[in-house]
C-alpha cells in the first residue's frame, strides 16, 4: 500500500501530516484565518509515489521492480526495513538476499520549497522454484512462540499425504495408506475418520477444483506451490474444526470465481475463498495470494475461530467489488510477524475484521480499502468500510501496521461495537504499546456514516442530541508506546468514547475537517509526545476534564472562530486542567477557565524553524513551528523564557516535531502572560482560553 505523506510543516520540521493532495489550507496550500489571525501556509507536496503497492520478486530471476515517481526531483533517501531479506542502495538498485518480505520506502527531507514526504511498497522475495523440495519431515521448526500450542514445532504428526493438481489430468495422491482421500478430476475431498494427526502437501495447478477436509485432530496444511482456482465457491475448505496450520511455502494462489454461487452442502458454511471451521495458525517463509472475485458477498479469508499469523509468510488478500470482507478471524484475530496485505473494494466490507479482538504483535501489515457506504439490512441502518473492525478491541505491541481508506464514510480502525456484549455492552480497553501504525483517511460522510481514521467504542446520544452520554463502558484507549501516525481529510482523526489516556509513545494526528484528537469521555496526558493538527475544528478535544499532567502536547488549531487548540468541555461542567510537569505548545487558544498550576505564557517564535522552552539552567524542549505562525501559547515546569532559531541535532521525537536533547543556539525572547485573547487565540472568540497566570 503506498503511503505517500505530506507535510504540513517547515523545512526543518518532518512531521507526517495529510494525506497527498490534500493540503489542509485549501487546494493553493494557504488562506485567510479568521478573526484577524495569520495566514498560515503548507510547503508543497513533493509527490513521491511508487508504481505499485506491493510487488513480488523470484531470486535469479529478471524482475522488474516497481520504479519511483519524483516529477520535482527530491533529494531521496531509500531503505528496507528488513535487511536480512532485501537491501536497496542509495540509487535504488535493490538486491535479493533470501525469502520473505520487506518494507521498501523512499523518503525526503523538508526544504525551503518542499515538505517531508514518504512513499512505501511491501516487497515479497520468493526462492527461485515455485515450490520447495519435500523432505519428507513430519516435524517443524519454532514458528516464534514454543510455549503456545499455536506454535507447529509442538505439534505432533504421524503420517503425510501429498496432493498434486493437474489441469492435465486428475489430482494425483500419494502417502494415503488410509484410504481417507477421494478424488473427482481435481475436486479433492479427505475425510480422516481415523483421528490422526496428518500433514495434507498440496502442491500443482488447477483452474477447476478444491480441496476440502473433515477430521476430528489437530492437522497442517502445506501449500507448496499450488494454485487451485474453484469457479464455483472455495478454494480451500476446512470443515475440520480442530486447530489447522497452514504452512506457505514457495508461491501459491487460491481464487474464486466472478459467477462463483458459494452453494452450501447441507448445513456447512461458505464463507470465504479459504474457509476454516476452526482456528488458522499460517507460518512459512513463502507467498499465499487470495483472489475473492465472487458477487455474492464472500470473503477471502475467514476462520468461524481465530486466526493467527507466525513465522513469516506474507498472506495477500485481493477482494474484488462483489465480494465481501477481506481477512477474518470470528473469534479474534492476532498478527505476531510475517506480513499480511489485504484489498478491498465492496461497499461495507472490512479489511481485518473480527467479533472479537485484533491483536498486531509483529511483522509488516497493510490494508486498503476502496468500498463505499451502503444500506445494511440486517442492521436496518447505512454502514461503511473500515480497513480494521473489532467488536471488542484493538490492540498492538509491535511491529508495522499501515490502513488507507479512501471511500466515503470509511474507517482506517473501528473498535468496539455495542453488540459486542449482549447482557452488559461491556468493552476492553483498546491500547497501544509499541509498534509503527499508519492510518489515513480521505473519504467524506455520507448518509449519517462519517470517515474517521481512528474510532474506538460507542455512546448513545442524550435527549438534546449535542452531546454524547459516556458510560464506564463506552471503550477506552490507552496509548504507553509506539509510534502512531493519522491523517483524515474530512473527519475526525482519532476519537474515543470513553477515557483517551497518554502514558507514553509518539502520536501525531492531523483533520482537515473535524477534531483531530477527542474523547467523548475524558483526556489524559501523562507522559509521552503528542502534535495534535486541525485546520476546521479543535486540535485537542474532550466532552470531559482534559487533565495535562506531563508529557509534551503541541495543539495547533487554524480554524479561528469557537475552535481552539486545547477545549474541555466547560458547558457540561468539565475543566481544561494544565498541572504542574506538563509541557504545551498551542495555537489557537485554551478552554476558557481553565485551571493551572503552573505559568501561561504566549511566546514569539521563527516560524519554520526550531524554537525552544528554557528554565534559566537548561532548555526544556524544543518545536519545530510550522511556518507562517509565529506566536504560541506556552506552559512548561520552571518556564523562565523562550528561544527562537534554535539547532537540533537528530531527527526529534514525535516524527520530528520535539526534541529534548540536543538543543543549542538561538536567541531569546520574553514571554508575556497568556490573557486569554492573544497570542494565536483569534481575537479571544468564544470558546476561547481563560485568565493568564495559576487559578
Amino acid at each position: 500500500m503506498k503511503q505517500s505523506i505530506a507535510l504540513l510543516v517547515t523545512a526543518a520540521l518532518a512531521v507526517a501530516g495529510c494525506v497527498k493532495g490534500n493540503s489542509p489550507f485549501g487546494l493553493d496550500g494557504q488562506g485567510d484565518m479568521p478573526g484577524g489571525a495569520q495566514s498560515v501556509s503548507s510547503l508543497k507536496d513533493p509527490s513521491l509515489s511508487w508504481s505499485a503497492d506491493s510487488f513480488e520478486a523470484t531470486i535469479g530471476a529478471e524482475n522488474s521492480f516497481p520504479t519511483l515517481a519524483n516529477p520535482n526531483g527530491v533529494d531521496v533517501t531509500y531503505s528496507s526495513s528488513q535487511s536480512e531479506v532485501a537491501t536497496i542502495d542509495a540509487s535504488g538498485a535493490i538486491t535479493l538476499l533470501s525469502s520473505g518480505s520487506t518494507l521498501i520506502s523512499a523518503s525526503c527531507a523538508a526544504t525551503q520549497t518542499y515538505s517531508a514526504a514518504s512513499d512505501s511498497y511491501l516487497l515479497t522475495v520468493l526462492s527461485a522454484s515455485g515450490s520447495e523440495a519435500d523432505d519428507n519431515s513430519l516435524s517443524f521448526a519454532s514458528t516464534g512462540d514454543p510455549t503456545s500450542e499455536d506454535d507447529i514445532s509442538t505439534s505432533t504428526f504421524v503420517g503425510k499425504i501429498t496432493i498434486s493438481f493437474s489441469d492435465s489430468g486428475n489430482a494425483s495422491v500419494s502417502g494415503d495408506s488410509y484410504g481417507y482421500v477421494a478424488v473427482d478430476g481435481n475436486k479433492v475431498t479427505v475425510n480422516n475418520t481415523g483421528g490422526e494427526a496428518l500433514i495434507y502437501e498440496l502442491r500443482g495447478t488447477t483452474s477447476n477444483g478444491f480441496f476440502k477436509v473433515y477430521g476430528i485432530k489437530k492437522q497442517a496444511i502445506v501449500l507448496n506451490g499450488v494454485s487451485i482456482t474453484n469457479p464455483d465457491g472455495a478454494a480451500l475448505n476446512n470443515q475440520n474444526k480442530k486447530r489447522t496450520f497452514i504452512v506457505v511455502k514457495g508461491s501459491n494462489t487460491l481464487s474464486d470465481g466472478a459467477s462463483a454461487s458459494y452453494t452450501k452442502e447441507g448445513s456447512e458454511d461458505l464463507k470465504a475463498v479459504l474457509f476454516s471451521e476452526s482456528q488458522v495458525i499460517f507460518s512459512g517463509s513463502g507467498l499465499l495470494t487470495v483472489n475473492a472475485l465472487n458477487a455474492q458477498g464472500k470473503a477471502g479469508i475467514s476462520s468461524d475461530d481465530y486466526i493467527r499469523l507466525m513465522d513469516s509468510p506474507t498472506i495477500k488478500v485481493n477482494a474484488g467489488t462483489g465480494a465481501g470482507n477481506g481477512f477474518k478471524g470470528k473469534d479474534y484475530v492476532q498478527l505476531s510477524s510475517g506480513s499480511l496485505v489485504v484489498s478491498i473494494a465492496a461497499d461495507m466490507a472490512k479489511g481485518i475484521s473480527t467479533d472479537d479482538y485484533v491483536l498486531v504483535q509483529g511483522g509488516t501489515h497493510m490494508v486498503t480499502s476502496t468500498g463505499g457506504v451502503a444500506y445494511d439490512d440486517e442492521d436496518a441502518e447505512y454502514t461503511g468500510t473500515s480497513c480494521v473492525k473489532a467488536d471488542n478491541y484493538f490492540a498492538m505491541t509491535g511491529g508495522s501496521l499501515t490502513l488507507k481508506n479512501t471511500g466515503d464514510g470509511g474507517k482506517g480502525i473501528r473498535a468496539g461495537s455495542y453488540d459486542f456484549d449482549a447482557t452488559n455492552h461491556t468493552l476492553s480497553d483498546s491500547y497501544i504499546s509499541g509498534g509503527t501504525l499508519t492510518v489515513s483517511t480521505s473519504g467524506r460522510e455520507v448518509n449519517d456514516v462519517s470517515a474517521k481514521s481512528i474510532k474506538i467504542g460507542w455512546v448513545t446520544k442524550n435527549g438534546t442530541g449535542d452531546h454524547a452520554t459516556v458510560t464506564g463502558n463506552a471503550g477506552n484507549l490507552i496509548i504507553s508506546g509506539g509510534s502512531i501516525n493519522v491523517s483524515c481529510a474530512n473527519g475526525e482523526g482519532l476519537e474515543v468514547k470513553g477515557t483517551l489516556t497518554f502514558d507514553g509513545g509518539e502520536t501525531y494526528v492531523y483533520s482537515g475537517g473535524d477534531d483531530a484528537i477527542n474523547s467523548q469521555g475524558d483526556l489524559l496526558v501523562n507522559d509521552g509526545f503528542i502534535y495534535s493538527y486541525a485546520t476546521r475544528n479543535d486540535a485537542l478535544d474532550a466532552n470531559g476534564d482534559i487533565k495535562l499532567n506531563g508529557g509534551y502536547v503541541m495543539a495547533v488549531c487554524t480554524a479561528g472562530g469557537a475552535e481552539v487548540g486545547i477545549d474541555a468541555n466547560t458547558e457540561g461542567g468539565k475543566k481544561l486542567y494544565i498541572n504542574s510537569g506538563a509541557t504545551i505548545v498551542a495555537y489557537g487558544g485554551l478552554e476558557r477557565g481553565y485551571s493551572t498550576t503552573q505559568d501561561v505564557y504566549t511566546m514569539s517564535v521563527s516560524a519554520g524553524s526550531w524554537n525552544a522552552l528554557h528554565d534559566g539552567q537548561k532548555f526544556i524542549a524544543a518545536f519545530n513551528a510550522p511556518s507562517g505562525i509565529s506566536s504560541y501559547i506556552v506552559s512548561a515546569p520552571s518556564l523562565s523564557s523562550g528561544y527562537k532559531g534554535v539547532s537540533v541535532s537528530g531527527e526529534g521525537k514525535c516524527s520530528g516535531a520535539w526534541a529534548t536533547d540536543g538543543i543549542s543556539g538561538g536567541s531569546s525572547v520574553a514571554l508575556s502572560a497568556y490573557n486569554g485573547s492573544s497570542g494565536g487565540n483569534f481575537g479571544g472568540g468564544p470558546g476561547g482560553g481563560g485568565p493568564g497566570g495559576r487559578h
